[in-house]
C-alpha cells in the first residue's frame, strides 16, 4: 500500500497545528497545508486549489454561501447587545440575585451570566468581554485565584449552551442542518440529558478546583492579573427587562419554529431579534449606523477562519490517501455513532473549530452514515457535542481571546481551560451516544 498520501496528510495536519500555535493565520496557513496534501497525493494542483469541484475554493465559499447570513445577523446582534450595555445589563442582574459576598457564588454567578448570554445568541467573544470586567473586581475583592475566571466561563460558552439544549442558535447546532434535513431542537432529550450531565461536571469541578485553591492559599495577585483589556463598563444601560427582549424573542422564533419545521428558523429568530434591538435600544447607542457596520465587519474574519479550516478539510477528504483514514473511522467497531464521534472529535482538535470540524464530518460522511440507516436527530445531536470535545487546543481562537483579555498564560490556565470544557463535553457525548442507542 502506498502510504505517501496518508503520510501528507499527517503532515498537513501536524503544519497547520504547529503553525497556528506560532500564532499565524489560518486564513494563509490552511492553503499551504492544503498544497502538501496536493503534492503528496499526486493530485491535479490548480484543480484542487481553484477548480469548480472538490476544491480548496469550493469548500471555502461552499461554507460562505450556506452559513454567512447567520454569522452577518449574529455578529450585528452581538455589537446590538454589546454597544447598548443590555448583556451588561443582563449580567448585573445575575450577580445581584446571586450575591457576591462568597466565591462559589461569584463563580456560579459567572456561568449563569455567560449561560445566558451564548444561549440568547451572543457571540461567545462578545460574551468575554463582558464578563471579564464584570469578574476582575469581584475576584480581587474576594481575593480569588484570577486563573479559576476561565472555569465558569467555558462552562456556559463552551458546553450545554453550545452544542446540547434543544434550539440552541450556536453555529454548531445550525450547520448539521442541512446536511440532515434536521431542526434546531433535533434529539432534545439527547439534548437535555447531555447537558445535566456536562453543567453537573462543570459545577462539581468549578468548586473542587475552588476549594483546593482557598486550600493552597492561592491568591488573585499571585497570578499577574494586569488588566489587558480596555472594555469599558457603561454608567447607563437599558434596564433588566428592556435587555432581555431580543433574548426571549430569538429563544421564542427558534424553538416555534423548530417544533412547527418551518425552513430557517435560526434566520428568522436572528432577525427579528435585530428589530427588536433596532427599536428597543435606540436611546442607548449613539450611532445606528456605526453598530451595524461593526457587527458587519465583526462577522467576516469568523466566517472566513472556519470556512478556511472546512476548505482544508475538503482537500484533505478530496485526497487519495484519505481513503486509508476513512477506512480506519468507518471500520470502528461497535454503533456508528461511535466512528462519527471520533471523526468529529479528532478533525475539531486538528482544525482548532468545532464548526470548521463539523462541516468537514457532514460534508464527508453524512450521506455514508445516512445510508446505514442511523437516525438524523441522532446524528445532528451527537456530531455537534463530538465536535466540541477537544476543540480547545493552544492555538484555538477562543483560548487566545481569553488569555489575552484577562492577562492569564497557558501556564497557569489552560490547564483549567482543557479540563473544564473537554471532560464536560466527553462525559455528555457518553451519556448521548448510550441514550442515543437505546432510544434509536
Amino acid at each position: 500500500m502506498d502510504m505517501i498520501g496518508p503520510l501528507g496528510i499527517v503532515v498537513a495536519i501536524i503544519f497547520i497545528i504547529l503553525m497556528a500555535m506560532k500564532g499565524y493565520n489560518i486564513i494563509y496557513i490552511a492553503p499551504l497545508a492544503s498544497i502538501i496534501v496536493i503534492l503528496t497525493n499526486q493530485m491535479d494542483f490548480f484543480s484542487s486549489l481553484i477548480g469548480k469541484e472538490n476544491s480548496y475554493m469550493t469548500g471555502l465559499t461552499g461554507f460562505v454561501v450556506n452559513f454567512f447570513a447567520v454569522f452577518l445577523l449574529g455578529s450585528i446582534l452581538a455589537k446590538y447587545m454589546e454597544q447598548s450595555g443590555a448583556a451588561q445589563s443582563i449580567a448585573q442582574k445575575v450577580l445581584s440575585i446571586t450575591g457576591t459576598e462568597k466565591p462559589f457564588s461569584v463563580l456560579v454567578a459567572i456561568f449563569l451570566i455567560s449561560s445566558i448570554l451564548t444561549f440568547g445568541g451572543i457571540s461567545l467573544f462578545v460574551v468575554l468581554f463582558v464578563i471579564i470586567p464584570l469578574a476582575r473586581p469581584l475576584f480581587k475583592q474576594l481575593n480569588i485565584a484570577w486563573n479559576l475566571i476561565v472555569i465558569p466561563v467555558y462552562i456556559g460558552i463552551g458546553t450545554f449552551t453550545m452544542t446540547m439544549l434543544p434550539g440552541t442558535p450556536s453555529i454548531q447546532n445550525v450547520v448539521p442542518i442541512p446536511y440532515l434535513g434536521t431542526t434546531l431542537t433535533a434529539a432534545p432529550l439527547l439534548g437535555i440529558i447531555g447537558s445535566v450531565v456536562a453543567v453537573t461536571f462543570g459545577l462539581w469541578y468549578m468548586n473542587y478546583t475552588l476549594n483546593k485553591s482557598l486550600a493552597n492559599g492561592e491568591t488573585y495577585a499571585q497570578f499577574n492579573a494586569d488588566d489587558q483589556s480596555k472594555h469599558e463598563l457603561k454608567e447607563k444601560t437599558p434596564s433588566f427587562v428592556l435587555s432581555i427582549i431580543p433574548i426571549l424573542l430569538l429563544m421564542v422564533v427558534n424553538l416555534t419554529g423548530s417544533a412547527l419545521e418551518i425552513p430557517n428558523t435560526i434566520l428568522i429568530g436572528l432577525g427579528v431579534a435585530v428589530i427588536s434591538c433596532v427599536i428597543c435600544y435606540h436611546k442607548y447607542i449613539p450611532s445606528q449606523k456605526a453598530v451595524l457596520n461593526a457587527g458587519g465587519q465583526s462577522s467576516i474574519n469568523p466566517i472566513f477562519l472556519t470556512s478556511s479550516a472546512v476548505a482544508f478539510g475538503i482537500v484533505v477528504t478530496t485526497a487519495p490517501g484519505f481513503k486509508f483514514i476513512s477506512d480506519l473511522i468507518l471500520g470502528i467497531p461497535g454503533d456508528p455513532l461511535v466512528s462519527l464521534s471520533v471523526a468529529a472529535g479528532a478533525l475539531s482538535g486538528i482544525t482548532g473549530s468545532s464548526s470548521g470540524a463539523l462541516g468537514i464530518v457532514m460534508e464527508v460522511f453524512a450521506e455514508t452514515y445516512l445510508a446505514m440507516g442511523v437516525s438524523p436527530e441522532a446524528m445532528h445531536r451527537v456530531g455537534a457535542i463530538a465536535s466540541s470535545a477537544l476543540t480547545i487546543m493552544p492555538h484555538t481562537g477562543v483560548v487566545l481571546s481569553l488569555l489575552a483579555l484577562t492577562g492569564l498564560t497557558h501556564k497557569n490556565s489552560f490547564k483549567y481551560q482543557f479540563i473544564t470544557m473537554t471532560f464536560a463535553n466527553i462525559f455528555a457525548l457518553i451519556a448521548v451516544i448510550v441514550a442515543a442507542i437505546i432510544i434509536y
